[in-house]
């Protein structure tokens, strides 16, 4: 492992934070927790910006190669744990949750036993997360502003080299569990976390204790292994890294393992105990089903153009892997259905695919369709 260098002392504050008039630091923080929860956030913490610890266990994950492709992961370096390297000036960061289980979405075990069905994580149902939750953080900051005047702040979504459950873990949204998300007694783990850092000295809320104990649900029902121990996950054998992060081909190995997930995965939350009473979200862009997404069928989404691919998922999430990925994560979940003629029509319709990647995996898939059938499969070109 590369030695983690110290940490730098913390940030000192924006020069013109002297110029404003004096606060109930306190006072303040209580406020913008209600105006959180006024725009729909289901908590919100404040945390420091000591991340040491945290910054060498990233070098170690790094260092063993777990983030696979990710090279952003690496090449951000120390900006990810340390907020002031990262935004100069951060003193403190205002972390935030905001539900997204889609109550009125079909039942996601139903999809996942249905092999003709395409399951898509419940999280990409609604509409992009970057532009809701990014939208209802600026309005936050903005908020602030109003009480106290002009700060030094910056919002962020998943959107820069940010360790969020680190942060949301120390500012006491919730605790680090074995899956390695973020988990709360009274939301599970069905939220995104988002951040402002900021220059103003808030008082930090206290962290929770941690209520995994000896469960191991998350560990066993992974269908690729990728959480390797408890806290420990290889993203290079994790589903939504292969369906979403991956740009090339999915190993061989792992294809038969994906079953009928075309973005993302879920199943280590689905077993969680702490997620049996999570809350639907109340949020409408989230709840809301775009086109069918919760429980399509392989065929129909397969026979998408590229043309319609963009109409129906623009303001999704899921329109960021593009069409080529989109098509590739078919064609491995129709290899996996049981045998059937109207798949291997679709997979043959494919079969000269301009795009190399996706010729690639409907010859897989047609080979495990005609072999299920007793026929040859097709030659690999």
């Amino acid at each position: 492992m590369t030695p983690a260098a110290s940490p730098p002392p913390e940030a000192s504050p924006d020069p013109h934070a002297t110029a404003r008039p004096a606060q109930d630091w306190a006072a303040l923080a209580r406020r913008i927790a209600a105006w959180g929860r006024e725009l729909g956030f289901g908590s919100i913490g404040i945390a420091g910006t000591e991340l040491a610890a945290e910054e060498a266990r990233l070098l170690d994950w790094l260092d063993a190669g777990r983030h696979g492709e990710m090279d952003y992961m690496a090449r951000h370096g120390a900006r990810r744990a340390r907020p002031a390297l990262l935004v100069p000036g951060t003193l403190r960061v205002i972390t935030a949750r905001l539900d997204y289980w889609p109550g009125q979405a079909r039942p996601a075990r139903d999809v996942l036993d249905d092999p003709g069905a395409a399951y898509v994580s419940r999280y990409a149902l609604g509409r992009d997360y970057h532009k809701v939750l990014r939208g209802r953080l600026a309005q936050l900051a903005s908020r602030i502003a109003d009480e106290i005047g002009p700060y030094g702040h910056r919002v962020f979504t998943d959107s820069a080299p940010v360790l969020e459950v680190a942060l949301a873990a120390r500012s006491g949204l919730g605790w680090r569990g074995k899956h390695t998300l973020l988990l709360t007694r009274d939301a599970g783990s069905y939220f995104f976390l988002g951040e402002i850092y900021t220059d103003l000295p808030l008082p930090l809320t206290a962290p929770q204790s941690a209520h995994c104990g000896s469960c191991s649900a998350c560990i066993d029902a992974c269908p690729t292994g990728a959480i390797v121990g408890p806290y420990e996950i290889d993203a290079r054998r994790c589903i939504s890294y292969l369906t979403i992060e991956l740009r090339g081909s999915i190993p061989e190995d792992l294809r038969p393992l994906l079953g009928n997930r075309i973005y993302g995965c879920d199943d280590c939350q689905l077993v969680c105990p702490w997620n049996r009473h999570a809350p639907a979200t109340r949020i409408d862009d989230l709840s809301a089903v775009r086109n069918g997404l919760d429980g399509a069928r392989l065929t129909e989404l397969f026979a998408w153009t590229e043309a319609r691919f963009m109409q129906l998922t623009e303001g999704s999430a899921i329109r960021r892997i593009g069409f080529e990925r989109w098509s590739r994560n078919i064609a491995v979940a129709l290899g996996n259905a049981p045998q059937d003629p109207a798949i291997v029509a679709a997979l043959r319709a494919r079969a000269d695919d301009p795009s190399p990647l996706v010729r690639e995996h409907v010859t897989w898939a047609l080979g495990r369709q005609l072999a299920a059938n007793g026929a040859p499969g097709p030659e690999r070109g």
